[in-house]
């Protein structure tokens, strides 16, 4: 994991949000991948150069039983996405990191949090959108990610609040 983070450096966030936005999708383990996205959105957000992990998580084996489906899926997937996705209205990595962390933490919570079952594949794909526009500069993407992200919080809150007003 060291090797990766110090070639990539800044773009290092990016690719393993990626990557474990594409496990948080995953029913069973997405509890591990969004505590892994809650510490890299913190990082993010505290303004880390690049990602650490605990000595604890980063010594722990990855269960890859049910990855190895998901991956299948997902190189089938981007091969796709890659003929959409490429630089566009390039903005500083430095200047949207902490705003792409912030999404990225409102997206854990919302991942961790929510009891019913198949919840965690919509802000999962969504962090893994954001992720990949952040990774490959391409900020229309970016952009259109995190709008798609208000519009499910502020959904939530919504719900969130009807239940709490109705109850009352």
């Amino acid at each position: 994991m060291r090797w990766l983070t110090d070639h990539l450096r800044d773009r290092s966030f990016g690719l393993i949000m990626f990557l474990l936005g594409i496990v948080a999708v995953v029913p069973g383990i997405s509890l591990f991948g969004g505590a892994l996205l809650l510490i890299l959105a913190c990082e993010m957000i505290a303004g880390y150069s690049a990602p650490t992990f605990p000595r604890w998580v980063a010594d722990r084996p990855v269960p890859t039983r049910r990855l190895g489906v998901v991956v299948r899926h997902a190189i089938r997937i981007l091969k796709y996405v890659e003929t959409i996705v490429r630089p566009r209205w390039s903005i500083s990595p430095g200047a949207t990191k902490r705003i792409v962390g912030i999404f990225v933490l409102l997206l854990c919570v919302r991942l961790l949090l929510m009891p019913f079952p198949l919840s965690n594949i919509l802000p999962a794909i969504l962090i893994a959108l954001i992720s990949l526009a952040y990774l490959e500069d391409d900020g229309i993407l970016l952009w259109a990610s995190l709008l798609a992200a208000v519009l499910i919080l502020a959904l939530d809150l919504r719900l969130i609040w009807e239940m709490v007003h109705g109850a009352g």
